[in-house]
């Protein structure tokens, strides 16, 4: 909540900084980092050694910990840094808190290199997917070359984050493709088997790492639906045939990666055994089964009036129900009611008997509250009841507005709910409301509108938490109305055992998934805040843009991310070239010349196109989002755009008769490659002492590598 004398005002830490549901800061998405990494000298302590102040360093700390988190990204990313970590001999207990210099005890040195190893094996791996697009001897090195002296790549690798992985496992999957097309003419030979089989494995682990994964999946998904398409116009071959080639792609290219994927959230639920920051964004009955949770421990079986309790919204990635002081700035102008993931006592509500029947006698025996019963809920906090009337939502106009008014006893029959139980875990019987297993809807008993909990965000006056309202719409199915008792207190009932109930995994799977992409949606850029770190579109390709990735003081080890010009510029330049040279000879064959062999226009098809596609799907999707960018975004669609820069010379060289005009003029590239790399070399392996030093690397005014 927001800053205020009131005790039990919440939402906002020691240090005044309000937290916000799903998108706490541009670097924070409910615990988990997003990217922002932050390098500090420590030589002036003891040795030469570099801190990352808030890196994936930390998701190791919770895997090594056994500690449930929520992140925006997929596990196996994660989780490599964790085993990184445990090879390291690291026991988990540094947090990676900002400004932080690692302890003698920790060997992060080792975590590097497991990082930098993902980084390093990219280099091979272009080497071979340029062979595999059959291009020649020069423009194979050359390909090889631009990854290898690409600064970028070298800088991103060499720290704790997901990044190189990702781009290791998209240069698999592309190696994997390129190999599996090379063999169309061997279907169903081991070789053939291997490759696809490598492809699928290799898609689910660039998926597991991150979603940017699925850019890459398209890329061969779209090659293999021209590829079978292409083969049911064969009319030659048979239909067993085709169903074959069918069959073998759904389970190597479908099957094979959605089982790597789910494994590894297998995985991650196994690990993570106990209790930690990110069980808020999982179900409650989730939450119980952790080890030493308070969710559910020692919560009596069957809600009663009376009875306090939690009240958790059951929508994937769904919060707390939540009220605080603060009023609406418009509508009503009553106490605010939200959803919020952060546990504490605002989330505490009464269950009350309605006004047309006796006050709550809490000396009487206990009543149990049950399916069709009128209640009210009573803010543990405030007093207040939860209210709705005919006032527009703030944000859903079409919705009621919800809020908190009144007292135990002023009031009126708009503090009224009808609660209606939809389902209930362990039990048939839903004549009672349980902790934990029922669902349950609260329908408005004047209105007859639903309570709801979407994935809206209020403003910031409302610190970003979750908008609830009254729809008007009866959607049964709709999970974001259903709600469940999470945690429940009456001394007056039994002690109950959460722990005899368990989560199904893919139910778990399932909503840690959608909660995954909520949060991700709602990482847009905050107007109310300036960030230095983000960039737009159309900076990468051409350069325009770096990232300082530590303080810039003049006692600190200073890094940049900024791209080898030649590498960035040369290859975005092959993109229009390529559409230049395809273009070309679209004219000329529409008009009747025969150009080019039907191995040629295979080659140009498959060794140019694709990659060129494969770079428009990498890069296309982060101009359409509305989430901040940054300019390790563009990493993965960069390696198309070197690819099409090895077939563009590989092209235009071809021709040459003299093997030595070939060779020179890829010792010119070669030349100006290294050359580049050797000249920004200080941005990658650290910059010390007064940033003016390297005033002449500031080629553009928009590289911010001095002040």
């Amino acid at each position: 909540m927001a800053t205020s004398g009131e005790a039990y005002t919440t939402a906002a830490d020691p240090n005044g900084n309000v937290r916000r549901r799903n998108v706490q800061s541009y670097e924070k998405a409910n615990g988990g980092a997003v990217y922002k990494v932050e390098a500090e000298d420590r030589k002036k302590i003891q040795k030469d050694d570099i801190s990352l102040s808030r890196d994936f360093g930390k998701f190791g700390s919770h895997y090594l910990k056994r500690e449930f988190y929520f992140d925006v990204h997929p596990p196996l990313g994660k989780m490599l840094v964790g085993l990184s970590g445990l090879l390291a001999g690291y026991n988990g207990s540094f947090e990676f808190k900002s400004g932080e210099t690692y302890p003698e005890e920790l060997d992060y040195t080792t975590m590097r290199v497991f990082n930098a190893f993902f980084g390093a094996v990219c280099v091979p791996l272009a080497y071979f997917t340029a062979r595999a697009l059959n291009f020649r001897r020069p423009a194979v090195w050359l390909v090889t070359l631009m990854v290898l002296c690409e600064n970028s790549y070298a800088t991103i690798s060499r720290f704790i984050l997901l990044d190189s992985m990702l781009l290791c496992f998209t240069f698999t999957t592309t190696l994997c493709w390129a190999n599996f097309h090379r063999l169309r003419n061997e279907s169903f030979s081991p070789e053939w088997w291997f490759w696809l089989f490598s492809s699928g494995i290799s898609i689910g682990c660039v998926c597991s790492v991150k979603w940017v994964g699925l850019f890459c999946t398209a890329l061969v998904g779209l090659y293999t639906a021209e590829d079978l398409w292409n083969k049911f116009g064969d009319l030659k071959m048979p239909k067993t045939e085709l169903g074959a080639h069918l069959v073998s792609r759904v389970f190597g290219l479908i099957v094979i990666p959605i089982l790597v994927y789910m494994f590894s959230f297998w995985v991650h639920f196994a690990i993570l055994e106990n209790t930690g920051p990110g069980d808020a964004q999982m179900s409650s009955l989730f939450q119980a089964n952790l080890k030493g949770t308070e969710v559910g421990k020692d919560s009596p079986l069957e809600v009663a009036y009376g009875s306090k309790a939690t009240i958790k919204n059951m929508g994937y990635g769904g919060g707390l129900l939540h009220s605080h002081i603060q009023t609406y700035p418009e509508g009503s102008s009553q106490q605010q009611i939200t959803c919020y993931h952060h546990k504490d006592a605002n989330n505490d509500w009464f269950f009350y008997p309605n006004r047309n029947e006796p006050a709550f006698d809490a000396e009487a025996p206990p009543k149990f509250v049950g399916n069709g019963d009128v209640i009210r809920l009573l803010h543990a906090q405030t007093g207040r009841n939860l209210h709705s009337h005919a006032v527009a939502a703030p944000v859903t106009k079409a919705d009621n507005e919800v809020s908190c008014y009144g007292n135990a006893t002023i009031g009126d029959e708009k503090d009224h709910w009808t609660l209606e139980v939809v389902n209930d875990a362990v039990s048939s019987d839903k004549s009672k409301v349980r902790t934990l297993t029922t669902a349950f809807r609260l329908r408005h008993s004047s209105l007859g509108c639903y309570l709801r909990a979407g994935n809206v965000n209020l403003p910031q006056w409302g610190f970003k938490q979750i908008e609830t309202t009254c729809v008007k719409q009866n959607s049964p199915r709709d999970v974001y109305t259903h709600w469940n008792v999470e945690a429940h207190w009456n001394d007056k009932l039994p002690a109950g055992n959460a722990a005899a109930y368990k989560s199904p995994f893919w139910r778990d799977f399932i909503h840690l998934n959608v909660a995954m992409m909520t949060s991700n949606n709602a990482l847009v850029p905050d107007p109310d805040k300036q960030d230095d770190l983000a960039s737009k579109f159309w900076q990468w390709p051409i350069l325009n843009v770096g990232l300082r990735m530590c303080s810039w003081d003049d006692k600190t080890v200073k890094y940049f991310l900024l791209g080898n010009p030649i590498v960035y510029w040369g290859s975005t330049a092959s993109l229009f070239a390529i559409g230049a040279i395809v273009a070309w000879y679209l004219i000329r064959w529409q008009r009747k010349y025969n150009d080019l062999s039907l191995e040629e226009i295979d080659h140009i098809h498959y060794s140019a196109v694709y990659p060129v596609i494969g770079w428009f799907l990498h890069y296309l999707p982060f101009v359409a989002m509305a989430r901040v960018t940054y300019v390790h975004h563009y990493y993965p669609a960069l390696y198309f755009a070197i690819l099409s820069a090895g077939f563009l010379m590989d092209w235009l060289t071809r021709s040459l008769r003299s093997n030595v005009v070939r060779w020179g003029v890829y010792s010119v590239l070669y030349i100006a490659v290294v050359a580049l790399f050797v000249v920004f070399k200080d941005i990658v392996f650290g910059m010390e002492g007064s940033n003016q030093q390297w005033r002449y690397l500031k080629w553009l005014e928009s590289w911010r590598i001095v002040d």
